[in-house]
């Protein structure tokens, strides 16, 4: 083989020909170890760049090619623009029946040009799939629980703000073709990239009557004065004209008729609202091709206890309710477990905030947050990627704080220097500014510390799905050829194996704690042991029916049985998962 692999590099130099683009794992006397990271992996990423939505494809092909034992890569439905939307499951699938795992969801890139997700997500797998069997928290994360992980829940809109000219804030979500200036026309005015460097800036034309001039100490600034302000005559005066961009449609406006606006994230069937109640909304809930595959996909899935979905920016972590005329919906005991994991996630994510988005931010109808935990009961949170804080590692700043970034650790990179343009309509005109990959996306030399903080807070939330155990099991003879059976059946986990949601409106089926190899006389839920409570369930003793299972608690059972031999007590909750002694 080694001969073979020499001859082929042989070959290659001879015939001046360039390798097929393939990267082989080092040898390990090239490598010392980073602690907290995958060693050598098989699969090599780099993660201080971003990736189009093939690219994202690419990586989940490779990282489930590589990982076969670990990792299924399938296709939950198309885009709107017929993109196939690869999710990749991964779990240990020689180890137990990988749909009775309790599962978490993970998700990213809803809005287009909210990247991060798409990445964070690919780390994730990444991550999980390279360090199974070398560190012990990921090899019995696998062996218990299933993670379903979809890199872009927009792929197109992906794409669309990658590859096509935007802004840093456009566009907000993937199909275009709605008339926003109602006359007649789709989307015939958008912003222009007239000077072709991929980048949505802005337009500046000289002005005796201009309120700005440029900053004498940084040439990229605008400084506003007023009519008090005493400016030399020989200092040159400014207008802004806004958006870079031409009158496509010959209406005398520029820029008018920009992408169609609908918003991915007020689609969703949970306290739905139209457009002219919330901007954004779409035709009706789950409109959206993309979000109806992954509802049907959830709800195709009752083992999923745990949602994330990522969005940026301003280091937040939020949970619903998304509108306060939803708060009823989040009752005290789910908040706490909400609280314990979003607070926990301050700490892992310096900078980053717990908020409420009702309270905090503003109204969203709609929203996924709301319908994971609304609709379906899972404990879900939506992470807004980057903060500023993560340049200086402070909150220290101002309006000048992107011109330092710029100048002190992006190298000038980020910003676009004016340089003069002719116009059709504005004349001689100059065109410049920050560049679309900077402000809400992170900085390459930044991100991997960003994906590997948010993965951990996910991987927190994770841990801490229900986790069941059959502890003490005791028998008492009542004579007769009778048996009293006791089990106590364990939660040490946050979350319980029904939320109050799920409770409240049934979403999902009782757990079920059974006995078999015996004869079963009658079957209880033993609610105080000390004093003799029970609630007996007289059809099918066998099988008891247990509402739910609190987190970090037990529930008691017993049957009174007749028969000897050996025994089996299972436990079967959906969202807990399949255990027996």
């Amino acid at each position: 083989m080694k001969t073979m692999i020499k001859n082929i590099f042989s070959a290659a130099l001879v015939l001046g020909l360039m390798l097929p683009a393939m990267v082989l794992a080092q040898s390990s006397d090239e490598i010392f170890r980073a602690v907290g990271t995958p060693h050598n992996p098989k699969v090599q990423i780099s993660f201080n760049r971003y990736y189009t939505a093939e690219g994202l494809n690419t990586l989940t092909k490779k990282i489930a090619d590589a990982h076969p034992n670990l990792v299924r890569r399938v296709s939950i439905g198309k885009s709107y623009e017929g993109r196939d939307m690869f999710m990749l499951q991964i779990t240990n699938y020689g180890k137990g029946d990988a749909d009775r795992k309790p599962g978490f969801y993970i998700d990213g890139n809803i809005h287009s040009n909210e990247i991060q997700g798409g990445e964070i997500s690919i780390y994730t797998a990444w991550y999980l799939t390279e360090s199974y069997g070398s560190i012990d928290f990921i090899t019995k994360m696998l062996d218990e629980r299933i993670f379903y992980i979809m890199p872009s829940i927009n792929p197109d809109a992906r794409n669309n703000y990658m590859k096509a000219p935007n802004t840093g804030s456009s566009p907000r979500a993937g199909m275009m073709g709605l008339d926003d200036d109602r006359d007649g026309l789709v989307d015939e005015d958008l912003p222009d990239d007239i000077d072709g460097n991929g980048s949505i800036t802005q337009m500046r034309r000289k002005s005796a009557t201009g309120n700005l001039i440029i900053d004498p100490q940084d040439p990229r600034k605008m400084i506003t004065v007023g009519v008090d302000d005493n400016v030399p005559a020989d200092v040159q005066r400014y207008e802004m004209l806004g958006q870079e961009g031409i009158d496509n449609d010959g209406d005398g406006r520029v820029n008018e008729d920009p992408h169609g606006y609908y918003d991915p994230n007020r689609d969703w069937g949970w306290k739905w609202q139209p457009d002219y109640i919330q901007r954004g909304a779409y035709k009706y809930p789950f409109s959206v091709p993309e979000n109806r595959n992954v509802a049907d996909f959830v709800l195709a899935h009752p083992n999923i206890a745990g949602g994330q979905s990522y969005h940026n920016s301003g280091g937040m972590i939020l949970r619903g309710p998304g509108a306060e005329e939803d708060l009823s919906t989040y009752n005290r005991a789910d908040i706490r477990i909400y609280d314990a994991i979003g607070r926990k996630g301050e700490k892992i994510m310096p900078g980053y905030r717990y908020l409420t988005v009702y309270k905090d931010l503003y109204s969203v109808f709609g929203g996924e947050l709301d319908w994971f935990y609304g609709s379906r009961g899972v404990y879900t949170f939506s992470n807004e990627i980057f903060t500023r804080f993560a340049y200086y590692k402070n909150n220290e700043g101002g309006r000048d704080l992107s011109y330092q970034i710029d100048e002190e650790l992006l190298m000038g990179d980020a910003f676009e220097p004016w340089k003069p343009f002719s116009h059709p309509t504005y004349g001689e005109i100059e065109i410049g500014g920050f560049k679309k990959n900077f402000g809400r996306a992170t900085p390459g030399f930044m991100l991997e510390e960003e994906l590997h903080r948010n993965m951990a807070f996910t991987l927190y939330h994770a841990y801490h799905m229900p986790h069941l155990s059959i502890g003490e099991v005791k028998e008492k003879d009542l004579g007769g050829g009778l048996k009293e059976i006791t089990a106590v059946i364990k939660n040490d986990r946050l979350m319980p194996t029904h939320a109050s949601q799920d409770l409240k409106y049934k979403i999902e089926r009782p757990d079920y704690i059974s006995i078999s190899g015996v004869n079963v006389q009658a079957g209880m839920i033993v609610d105080n042991e000390d004093f003799g409570v029970t609630r007996e369930q007289k059809t099918e003793p066998a099988k008891l029916r247990v509402n739910n299972i609190p987190g970090n608690s037990i529930v008691k059972v017993r049957w009174i049985v007749s028969g000897r031999g050996k025994y089996t007590i299972t436990v079967d909750s959906a969202k807990g998962g399949v255990v027996s002694r």
